[in-house]
């Protein structure tokens, strides 16, 4: 028996037995089990697990009729809502596979998603559209996209039927407004509800656990984002295990606010909760004051987070009004909750916060605290079928407990490879003891009680807020901009955000004087998304290099560190 055991939850396995069906399956039970129930609430409107289906099904069958076949890719781009949902079992559903985007990314990061994944259909909504098509009118004309479907927040929605308190008001024009569709060379545009009036017949569903089901894209130390290859089997598993772990069931309610694009809001809220039969409250976007106030209507039993938004819901004027007490299970990751933070939560409300640790390539949890015994700081311990150690990271030999070294993570939810990149692949995985263990890049130790703790990365990372920014893809956007010569991304501390982002930069002869740091940070803002793009730009007149030539981001980093950058 591994040490953690002794603090596994009683009621749970170590290990489950993975449905042997696709994502897809889900839907198609619970539309028969619970046809009325609701599966998703948005702004004020209930979404039935039969109408989700059904929506699914027809738009399924319209994707099959643009020309997507089994294993086609199909870019699906949009905020937290309704559509996203029906738009990513349809995929599914039409035996293809979805590729899930950041809709703060702009055209020129589009590109590379489009590109890569050799999508030919995007999905995505009307505030972000032209942004799309923007992307695609920049490619080759035998790469671009032959079909974008756009839909409004709207098509989820009557603007008019809207209560006091379903929506912010800084939210009105964003969400209740029509935007324009956007031109598309060498493609057609299609709004939603034509698509979805479909009556054609859907493809014969065919995948199976080991097909290809999605393709969400991860950045790295160097170059462009690279596709995580999800099978519908890893993804099923972490589905199941999550529900079970948070004990989920059909009377459960779920507040979704973590995106879903992201691979935690994908399978740890979403998926799971649709496995279960729970009832989705969306939210498109952090709001402190309309997630108290959806928590204290919905009765929501289960929350997973990104421990910022606790600590902003805590500051709000009006926390006292919440009432949190439906509340059963919460947790996340993305950053530290705050020791102080996550005691209030427990001497208040007799909540206990269940940290959690994962990665794109795991699906989201490879690690979560017991429910019942979380530990605070603490990533916890290997989740549901998986085995993690720590190695040296030149050796790749097991250390003893309590040594510093990187976490290594075997287990059914850890993904097949990264698309179109053997090589990339061929590093990420390494064997120990007859297993395949995936290479995290995170340094971590391991407690007398198996407990995982993180102590710091080998990978350049930046987090944001829960938002991963890999400075190698920021300054291979920045080299774009015509005044700079050279750049560096390092991160810089922020009393909310934890870490944000900073760029050294280098101007080109000449420029110097013409080119002011807010012209820098205004240019990024216009050209990547704004979790990714600099908040603080300084100028310098070299970078520190390597007998080899390469810049050393660790000797800015650790200067930035000490307060002399």
């Amino acid at each position: 028996m591994q040490v953690h055991h002794a603090f596994w939850p009683s009621r749970l396995p170590h290990a489950i037995t993975v449905p042997d069906t696709s994502l897809w399956f889900n839907v198609v039970v619970n539309a028969r089990r619970y046809p009325r129930k609701a599966a998703l609430v948005f702004m004020g409107r209930e979404t039935s697990y039969r109408r989700l289906h059904d929506e699914a099904e027809r738009l399924a069958a319209q994707l099959a009729a643009w020309g997507v076949r089994k294993g086609d890719r199909v870019l699906l781009d949009m905020q937290n809502c309704p559509q996203w949902v029906v738009a990513h079992f349809a995929i599914l559903r039409a035996n293809a596979v979805v590729v899930p985007v950041n809709p703060m990314n702009r055209a020129q990061e589009l590109v590379h998603y489009i590109e890569d994944a050799g999508a030919r259909v995007a999905i995505t909504t009307g505030d972000v559209a032209h942004e799309v098509a923007r992307a695609s009118d920049l490619l080759p004309e035998r790469q671009r996209l032959s079909h974008l479907l756009v839909s409004q927040y709207t098509d989820a929605f009557d603007p008019a039927a809207l209560q006091p308190g379903d929506m912010p008001a800084a939210w009105q024009d964003w969400l209740c407004t029509a935007r324009p569709l956007p031109p598309l060379q060498s493609g057609q545009v299609h709004v939603w509800g034509d698509a979805l009036a479909c009556r054609e017949t859907a493809p014969e569903h065919t995948a199976g656990p080991d097909d290809l089901a999605v393709l969400p894209y991860t950045s790295g130390t160097t170059g462009s984002p690279k596709g995580c290859m999800h099978p519908h089997r890893t993804l099923m598993h972490n589905a199941v295990a999550s529900s079970m772990w948070g004990t989920a069931s059909a009377d459960g309610v779920a507040l979704c606010v973590i995106p879903m694009f992201h691979i935690t809001g994908m399978v740890s809220v979403m998926h799971a909760a649709l496995y279960s039969g729970c009832t989705l409250v969306l939210l498109p976007r952090w709001d402190r004051e309309l997630a108290g106030r959806l928590i204290s209507r919905y009765r929501v039993t289960a929350w997973t987070n990104i421990p910022t938004m606790i600590i902003d819901l805590m500051a709000s004027p009006n926390f006292a009004q919440f009432d949190l007490s439906s509340l059963k299970t919460i947790g996340g990751g993305g950053a530290a909750m705050p020791q102080a933070v996550a005691q209030r939560l427990q001497d208040q409300y007799d909540l206990h916060y269940a940290e959690g640790y994962g990665l794109t390539e795991t699906a989201a949890p490879s690690h979560s605290n017991p429910p019942d015994r979380p530990k605070q700081q603490c990533l916890g311990i290997p989740f549901m079928g998986t085995d993690a150690r720590i190695v040296d990271p030149q050796t790749l030999k097991e250390l003893p407990q309590g040594e510093q070294g990187e976490i290594v993570v075997s287990g059914p939810e850890v993904f097949d490879g990264y698309w179109k990149h053997p090589e990339a692949t061929e590093a990420a995985f390494f064997e120990l003891d007859g297993k395949r263990f995936f290479r995290t890049g995170d340094l971590g130790r391991v407690d007398e009680e198996g407990y995982f703790f993180i102590t710091d990365r080998l990978k350049r990372m930046i987090n944001a807020s829960g938002f991963k920014v890999w400075p190698a893809e920021v300054e291979m956007l920045m080299y774009r901009h015509p005044a700079i010569q050279e750049v560096c991304v390092i991160a810089a501390h922020d009393d909310y955000r934890g870490q944000t982002v900073k760029a050294v930069v280098v101007l080109r002869s000449g420029k110097e004087g013409e080119v002011s740091a807010d012209d820098i940070l205004a240019w990024c803002h216009e050209h990547m998304a704004v979790y990714k793009a600099p908040r603080q730009v300084q100028f310098a007149r070299s970078l520190p290099k390597s007998g080899s030539g390469k810049v050393m981001w660790r000797a800015l980093q650790e200067a930035q560190d000490a307060g002399r950058l």
